[in-house]
């Protein structure tokens, strides 16, 4: 056999025909399932809409995974039983592993169980959430050991029978690093993976933040390189914090460094309420906004509780609701072809059904949509009072605080509204945040945080920001110019691209399926130290397709379009990259 590595990559059009005859040999021929045929193909009418993953040594195609999504519209199951016939059948983000296949000298090897290690990988990479696959009953141990289950009764398709398999995504992945993580590792090395998807999965399901702090040093103790950086993965903010922020956090910085900070964070909450004119007894500050979600979602919810997301939304609000605390989630989900909008009348009808938490990010991170603060006051007045809401208005300085609803949040048991300071005030490497809620929720909630939540520079850095508004309002007006320049040089590019603006400071980019994958181009776009967003693992409704891209200076920007060029080139050449 080939010595070269095992390589795992998405097909091209050269595999198609080597796909079909391989098809025939084994389904047709050596198994029966389907009828011989004189041009010695076998194809099906999903083959235009799947995605097939090859593995391959060197020159030699050894086999092949297929992929049908959700965008397809439509499953191959779906020939033997109704999606009704299993609740794990009936998700929005359900995937279809099709046709393992493996040439018959390579069958015993790691082939196959790396094409379903590499299915799960690219599913996973696209927001999906289940999985389903129909496997040959004589292979049921194989499938078993890769974490599936049998979801419903053995189907006879020719003289093959198959066993309904499926599983979720995140138990999938669980399962498959608990039992075979020592083979991945050792594999990591020796296999050429050139997938959209990493190798490893995050170690906790959910990416936080971006990527561009690999190239800078994990370690820390190479900062310099960040002059060479373009970190667009992030929305920190392109602009320095105020002048009174940098004087005050330089003016004694080895006595702030070394001395407790006010247990509290009494006089950053006092300024909080003068800013916002919001009673003092209605804040509560954290260390960033996942400080403020993490404290209070523990407290308030069980695995018994029913939770609404918007989605597409801020990941952080599934992992911590799915993953931590294992509620049942629903999803209100946009449309790429309505504008990513929330349309208040859908959601006040789908409020009806009684949740404990509903979760809105507004202005929307990635989707760069804002709700207008009328419309949003209509629904809530109509909701159910047992139904809490969490109103995230992390960017909502870009849009303007007479959109806020604090104002309610101070005055309503079942309103929260969250506010970072890190975003919109240049303070991410900070770490601060508030909500607002009536006084009762806040005092409940101060009493379950930590004394010091809020380190001194922290403190200091937000009381000295939020004292120049003139400042950052400067700031948001110019995000906003940046903004339309970078879509409109993107644009430029490649007209077959859609860049939509936000409201924010981003834009969002969604390729055509007749191109690289969202993945591919991030990719390609690190290898030239710029680093952007792709957001397809947020949501399967980006199709792979979305990347979102931080606003930066004009020279930033410009470094941004240039390696977006460089990278749709470079993948034109060759697709495989």
């Amino acid at each position: 056999m080939d010595s070269s590595p095992m390589q795992l990559r998405p097909a091209i059009d050269d595999d198609r025909d080597w796909i079909y005859e391989l098809r025939h040999r084994v389904y047709a021929e050596e198994l029966g399932q389907h009828a011989q045929n004189p041009d010695r193909q076998l194809r099906d009418n999903l083959d235009g809409n799947n995605s097939y993953l090859v593995a391959a040594c060197g020159d030699t195609r050894v086999g092949f995974v297929s992929i049908t999504a959700p965008w397809v519209g439509r499953y191959a199951i779906e020939k033997y039983l109704t999606r009704d016939a299993h609740p794990l059948l009936r998700d929005d983000a359900l995937f279809e592993i099709r046709i393992l296949t493996v040439e018959p000298r390579w069958r015993g090897g790691a082939a196959a169980a790396l094409l379903m290690y590499a299915a799960l990988r690219w599913i996973s990479a696209r927001g999906g959430r289940t999985v389903v696959a129909l496997g040959r009953a004589e292979l049921r141990q194989m499938y078993l050991d890769a974490g599936l289950r049998r979801l419903g009764p053995t189907v006879q398709s020719g003289q093959v029978a198959f066993d309904l398999m499926g599983g979720r995504v995140e138990d999938l992945t669980r399962h498959t690093l608990h039992r075979h993580g020592r083979a991945l590792r050792r594999l990591a090395t020796a296999v050429d993976w050139r997938l959209d998807a990493a190798w490893w999965p995050g170690p906790d399901g959910c990416e936080h933040g971006g990527r561009s702090f690999d190239a800078i040093g994990r370690d820390l103790r190479t900062l310099d390189r960040r002059q060479g950086v373009v970190a667009a993965d992030v929305l920190d903010a392109w602009f320095p914090p105020a002048p009174g922020v940098v004087e005050a956090l330089a003016d004694d910085a080895g006595w702030i460094a070394r001395t407790s900070p006010p247990t509290g964070a009494e006089g950053l909450l006092d300024d909080i309420a003068a800013a916002r004119g919001l009673p003092v007894d209605s804040l509560v500050v954290g260390a960033g906004s996942s400080d403020l979600i993490f404290r209070a979602f523990r407290e308030w919810l069980t695995p018994d509780s029913r939770v609404l997301l918007i989605d597409p939304s801020y990941g952080e609000y599934a992992h911590v609701t799915e993953r931590v605390i294992g509620c049942r989630v629903d999803r209100f989900g946009l449309r790429r072809d309505e504008g990513w909008r929330i349309d208040p009348d859908r959601l006040a009808t789908a409020l009806r059904a009684g949740y404990d938490l509903v979760v809105l990010v507004n202005p929307n991170n990635p989707t760069g949509r804002h709700l207008p603060a009328a419309q949003l006051r209509e629904v809530l007045a109509q909701a159910p009072p047992r139904t809490r809401f969490w109103i995230d208005e992390a960017y909502l300085g870009y849009v303007g605080f007479d959109q806020s609803l604090a104002d309610w949040a101070a005055a309503r048991p079942n309103l929260v509204v969250c506010s970072s300071l890190s975003k919109m005030y240049a303070l991410s490497g900070l770490r601060a945040a508030y909500l607002v809620a009536d006084a009762p929720t806040a005092a409940a909630l101060r009493r379950w945080t930590p004394p010091w939540a809020v380190s001194l520079p922290a403190q200091i850095a937000a009381v000295r920001a939020l004292a120049d508004p003139d400042h950052y309002l400067d700031c948001w007006a110019r995000t906003h110019q940046l903004r339309a320049e970078l879509a409109a040089d993107l644009r430029a590019v490649d007209g077959a691209v859609t860049v939509d603006e936000s409201v924010a400071n981003f834009v969002v980019m969604t390729l055509p399926h007749s191109g690289p994958t969202a993945g591919q181009l991030v990719r390609q776009c690190r290898s030239l130290n710029v680093y952007l967003r792709d957001v397809s693992p947020m949501s399967r409704v980006f199709e792979g397709r979305t990347i979102r891209i931080a606003v930066k200076d004009p020279t930033g920007n410009a470094r941004i379009v240039e390696a977006y060029a460089a990278a749709l080139n470079d993948l034109r050449t060759d697709p495989t990259r």
